[in-house]
């Protein structure tokens, strides 16, 4: 008993529980929720893997007798794995699971529920990646969509490994991961905007094709290439708009600015514009000089009035007067 104590007391053995291990520990998304099963069973597999406590649901570590002196720590195990399927799934999904015994039995069950051949889903991701184009997308936001559609429909559609017990000598199977790596990059050439036109066919003329993530650095850098060019071709615009709007201010417009300028100023007293009431003649009385050329103003208007009546005078000739007459009257 003391020797069963002592194995599950070693931090690398599958028995050993953390003291800060509790049912809500482990977190696994997205939750299960029926159609996404392999992505779902992947990252499931992980965090039972770091946590060491994987084997209780792949068949590694069998149930063990009363008699075994690991029985407790094994039903300990069990209780917290099953804690935290139920909480790697989605609640109607976990309402189904909690009459389970063991965590095995709840994994077995997940897997022939949910891990079938979905020949629907298989044609659907197909027609999502032959459609998908990167439009208004950024290059990063175009290459992430069409990753995921690659990566779930690889999952569905693994590659075959060769399982002879001798080691087959053939290329058959590099050759066919080769061409599903390069129907792989053509599909993300085809889908991006025509402005990637020349990065595209230089990429296509390379003998053998990069890889995916290669053609995805060239493709990036050639997009940052774009903007810059696009940004300073913006600016130069803006100071050609600038310098001309200057042009037209000093040569044409000096008249309109100071106009309006003048029009600014407001009379709040006589409500008039062209002066402020500081200045206003309607409340402190006009100057002297300006009563004396009001009057001779209105003099020469009066005269100006009057221009018809005296008009046969003006109309008559004009008296010569002689140097005799000049100095007689001198």
């Amino acid at each position: 008993m003391a020797r069963g104590q002592n194995s599950q007391q070693k931090p690398d053995s599958v028995f050993y529980v953390h003291p800060s291990e509790v049912p809500n520990s482990v977190i696994v998304t997205p939750l299960l929720t029926g159609s996404n099963y392999l992505a779902w069973s992947r990252s499931m597999q992980r965090a039972l893997g770091v946590k060491n406590k994987l084997v209780f649901i792949n068949g590694s570590v069998p149930i063990p007798n009363l008699e075994d002196l690991n029985c407790d720590a094994w039903e300990r195990c069990n209780h917290l794995i099953h804690s935290w399927l139920i909480n790697f799934v989605s609640p109607p999904i976990a309402q189904t699971l909690v009459f389970h015994e063991n965590a095995i039995d709840v994994r077995e069950e997940l897997k022939e529920r949910f891990a079938k051949v979905d020949h629907i889903r298989i044609a659907s991701l197909r027609s999502s990646t032959n459609n998908l184009k990167q439009g208004s997308k950024s290059v990063l936001e175009y290459f992430t969509k069409m990753k995921t559609l690659w990566e779930e429909l690889n999952s569905h559609r693994p590659m075959s490994n060769c399982t002879c017990l001798v080691v087959c000598r053939c290329e058959s199977m590099c050759s066919a991961r080769l061409h599903r790596i390069e129907d792989q990059v053509i599909q993300f050439l085809t889908g991006l905007n025509d402005n990637f036109n020349v990065i595209k066919s230089q990429v296509l003329l390379m003998d053998p094709l990069p890889t995916i993530n290669k053609v995805y650095s060239l493709v990036v850098q050639e997009e940052s290439n774009n903007g810059s060019i696009s940004l300073s071709s913006v600016s130069e615009d803006h100071n050609i708009l600038v310098n001309a709007s200057d042009a037209r201010k000093q040569f044409g417009h000096g008249k309109n600015v100071a106009s309006s300028k003048k029009n600014s100023r407001f009379c709040t007293f006589c409500k008039h514009t062209n002066h402020t009431v500081e200045f206003c003649y309607q409340k402190h009385g006009y100057p002297n000089s300006y009563k004396s050329n009001s009057s001779a103003n209105s003099a020469s208007a009066s005269s100006t009035d009057n221009q018809p009546v005296n008009s046969a005078i003006d109309n008559s000739p004009p008296t010569s007067l002689t140097q005799e007459h000049y100095n007689h009257l001198v």
